[in-house]
């Protein structure tokens, strides 16, 4: 079988897609029956959008807990600066229920992807310590993405596949699930249809996919697409907006704004994820500068407030 590029996949994937993903997917943890009398989404908050003010974890949760958030999705590399400064995890897991918030998901970066064995290898031992540290927390996801294939154009994506059926398996046994993510900069797995091939070949009932309104535009898949995939395949989204001032190839993540501030067809992507049958958590992404230079508390609030100004939209 000869290797599968990026773009000769693409007029095969919808009827993969189709076949697998929207058959439903599901993650035991957290998950809400699909009914009209509960909300429609819920809301958490990636860290990134706060980065710049350097607060630190401790702080961070604090603010996320009074602006409002269900959830809070932070960065591995935070969590490990809480313990090299003497912190653990029990006290950390604690501190989080203390303040009525839940961690559904976590941001990681181990090669889990790349054509290098030895280095596949050594993501897997990284994996299994994330994964381990986030099953302390009482987090049941962490993000997959295609951390060192971002300048190869040539993955073979049943390979990938192949690799991240391993990883789903490491999952199964920490109790912390990889979710697929896309990244719209990158060379390898930067569209939706790349994605739903991958999270097909895997094979695994776990598989799941993390998107983010941002890299789906910046990689240049249609929100079409999200038509094909089952709410139960999804349990994160990554929320955010773009601005119609610059060409999408040349967007970067600084570009992102507050739900509702840019040209995103919000409405019709809310409105679709609910009728997929996606009920999760959608988590405020983004690493605007300016924003960075503002009070956090601000910065938190008026994101919570334009998501949900957009979700209301949708009734």
């Amino acid at each position: 079988m000869p290797n599968l590029g990026r773009r000769s996949l693409l007029s095969a994937t919808a009827s993969i897609a189709g076949a697998v993903l929207t058959s439903g997917t599901r993650i035991e943890a957290r998950e809400q029956p699909v009914t009209n009398s509960e909300p429609t989404f819920r809301y958490c908050l990636n860290t990134s959008t706060i980065r710049g003010q350097k607060l630190g974890l401790v702080e961070e949760i604090e603010l996320v807990a009074k602006a409002g958030y269900q959830a809070i999705e932070p960065w591995v590399r935070e969590i490990d600066e809480y313990v090299a400064h003497g912190g653990t995890l029990k006290e950390l897991s604690k501190r989080i229920r203390d303040h009525g918030l839940t961690v559904e998901s976590a941001i990681a970066f181990f090669p889990w992807i790349v054509d290098d064995q030895a280095q596949r290898d050594q993501a897997m031992i990284e994996a299994q310590r994330t994964m381990d540290m986030l099953a302390e927390l009482g987090c049941p996801r962490v993000a997959a993405p295609p951390t060192g294939a971002t300048q190869q154009a040539n993955l073979d994506l049943r390979a990938a596949g192949r690799r991240y059926r391993r990883l789903l398996e490491l999952g199964v046994q920490t109790g912390v699930a990889p979710q697929l993510e896309v990244w719209g900069h990158s060379q390898s797995l930067s569209r939706l249809s790349e994605a739903l091939y991958v999270a097909a070949e895997a094979q695994h009932p776990r598989a799941c996919l993390l998107l983010d309104i941002y890299h789906l535009h910046r990689g240049g898949s249609d929100f079409e697409g999200l038509r094909l995939v089952s709410g139960h395949a999804m349990h994160v989204i990554h929320v955010n907006d773009y601005p119609a001032s610059a060409e999408r190839e040349k967007l970067t993540d600084a570009d992102r704004v507050y739900p509702g501030d840019g040209v995103a067809p919000l409405t019709e992507i809310f409105r679709t994820l609910r009728e997929r049958g996606f009920r999760g958590f959608l988590s405020l992404e983004l690493f605007n500068r300016g924003y960075w230079q503002q009070d956090p508390l601000t910065v938190l609030q008026t994101g919570l407030a334009k998501t949900r100004a957009a979700v209301e939209k949708i009734a």
